[in-house]
C-alpha cells in the first residue's frame, strides 16, 4: 500500500477472496468487512511481472470477451461471453454499480 499510495496503514491486510487469470489478465477479488469495502484488481502480467493494475471499489465487476476468432480481421464482433463475475458478499447490499470489462 505505502508503494501505491504513500501511505502506510497498519490495519491494511492483502488477503484476495479469490484468484483467476484470463491470459495475461489476472483478477483478484477482495473484502475488507471493517470499512465495508470490495474490491477487484485486474493485473495485466508480462513475463512475470505485474506492468498494469485497474482497480475497482464497491462495485460489481463483470469480465466479457467480445469477438469471433473465426471472423476475417476487420469484422464487427459476433459474440459475447461471459467468463467472470464478483461474488460480492451480503454485507455489501444490492446497490453497487455494475461494470463490464472487456478484454
Amino acid at each position: 500500500m505505502r508503494l501505491l499510495t504513500g501511505e502506510h496503514d497498519s490495519q491494511f491486510r492483502f488477503s484476495p477472496h479469490r484468484l483467476s487469470a484470463f491470459g495475461p489478465t489476472v483478477l483478484a477479488e477482495g473484502f475488507d468487512q471493517s470499512r465495508s469495502i470490495a474490491w477487484v484488481h485486474a493485473w495485466t502480467v508480462a513475463d512475470g511481472i505485474i506492468t498494469q493494475v485497474r482497480e475497482y471499489f464497491n462495485t460489481s465487476l463483470t469480465v466479457t470477451r467480445f469477438g469471433n476468432t473465426n471472423a476475417p480481421t476487420g469484422a464487427v464482433p459476433l459474440s459475447c461471453t461471459s467468463l467472470w463475475e464478483s461474488n460480492l458478499p451480503d454485507w455489501v447490499g444490492k446497490a453497487v454499480p455494475g461494470l463490464v470489462l472487456a478484454i
